[in-house]
């Protein structure tokens, strides 16, 4: 049995007709280390593609027209989210056993980027077949056509109607998260990444965590959406997973990006950023600020979490409704997920207890509001020293 494996594209056998199944194949052996090919190991865990052989999570296979029809030909009107793998589309479709009310759904139609447009939509098939915890998305079906007009690949989930983390945190036409709310949807998001990282018999890497693919049900309870990016972690003797330097401009941990070695220590750095957008109300980058606030990461460290500075970078619409003290200790949390050297970052198992224990402290009702009032004052009145100046 072989350890490791990639999804390999089958579109040149599948022309003109849908797939019933997405298929998989082997990995290549120039992408397999030489002691990995002769050592006889320790057998090693299940891959991705065994796990979804195997898994009882049943997908619906969609046809285009219906989608289409789900869609109302897929009406710009009923765009939710847009990126650079295509447009995702609120839409309803009828019951897997054509009885009750038709049920609301997000569609995500993928661009025509030929083969690596189908790896990404592949890798989300899988993956999300074989995972299975309350914060992650989940799959409903697919599909995947062939045709004179090229290849369609779409995948549908469950619909999210609070859209996402990255839309309350940054859109002023939402209504603001108030700042229990924000903490207890990063430890959902952090719960989620545990999973991943260790609640399976493969370790999962998500490649991608960012603000804009934490998104928020009805109960704004975060579950981590779009797997395209994902990647099984290392086994048996490997430190690292090596690939391509692919994810989000700001979200990258730098060795990731310096070396294309995947861990799953890229994904605390990811988790770092995250938990200062949340401090802050302010995204990773930002070009039409001036030129030392521009960078989120560089930002923060003119106002160090012990100084008295340090509630300036709170973001002004949580107002003085917030805990110093827990504002700080997520301060602290997030420059340990963010330290230079990976091996010191905490563990994602880690990261939801030090979670966990900020929230349970808030519980006791120590909000500190009389000391957020007066460092704001002192926030505010060194600013207007700043415009004097």
């Amino acid at each position: 049995m072989k350890c490791f494996y990639i999804f390999k594209d089958k579109s040149k056998n599948m022309k003109g007709k849908a797939n019933l199944a997405p298929e998989l194949g082997g990995q290549r052996k120039s992408d397999i280390p030489s002691s990995s090919r002769t050592a006889k190991s320790l057998p090693c865990p299940r891959s991705i593609p065994e796990l979804y052989n195997v898994s009882e999570h049943n997908l619906q296979v969609f046809s285009f027209q219906e989608l289409r029809k789900a869609t109302t030909g897929f009406n710009r009107l009923l765009t939710i989210g847009e990126g650079g793998f295509g447009s995702v589309y609120k839409g309803t479709i009828r019951p897997a056993n054509g009885q009750g009310d038709p049920i609301v759904v997000a569609i995500k139609k993928l661009n025509n980027h030929g083969l690596q447009g189908h790896k990404q939509w592949l890798a989300e098939v899988q993956f999300l077949r074989v995972v299975s915890h309350p914060n992650l998305v989940k799959l409903i079906g697919y599909c995947s056509v062939d045709g004179e007009r090229g290849i369609q690949r779409l995948l549908v989930y469950e619909y999210m109607p609070n859209r996402s983390l990255e839309d309350h945190l940054f859109n002023r036409g939402l209504p603001n998260l108030p700042w229990r709310k924000r903490l207890e949807i990063i430890l959902g998001a952090a719960e989620g990444l545990a999973y991943l990282h260790g609640g399976m018999e493969v370790q999962v890497i998500y490649r991608d965590f960012k603000s804009s693919n934490v998104l928020l049900d009805e109960d704004f309870k975060p579950k981590l959406s779009d797997f395209g990016l994902a990647r099984e972690g290392p086994t048996g003797d490997r430190t690292h997973v090596s690939t391509a330097v692919l994810g989000t401009y700001g979200y990258a941990a730098p060795e990731y990006v310096e070396t294309g070695h995947l861990t799953s220590q890229s994904d605390i750095w990811s988790f770092g950023v995250v938990l200062y957008e949340i401090l802050t109300g302010r995204r990773t980058v930002e070009r039409n600020r001036p030129a030392a606030e521009q960078k989120l990461l560089y930002w923060v460290k003119q106002f160090p979490v012990d100084s008295s500075r340090f509630s300036m970078i709170i973001d002004p619409r949580l107002r003085n409704e917030y805990s110093i003290k827990a504002a700080r200790q997520i301060a602290k949390l997030a420059d340990s997920c963010l330290n230079k050297n990976a091996k010191e970052r905490p563990a994602m198992t880690q990261v939801v207890a030090s979670l966990k224990q900020i929230i349970q402290d808030l519980e006791g009702g120590s909000t500190s509001t009389n000391k957020n009032i007066a460092e704001s004052s002192q926030s505010s009145l060194f600013r207007r020293r700043q415009n004097k100046v």
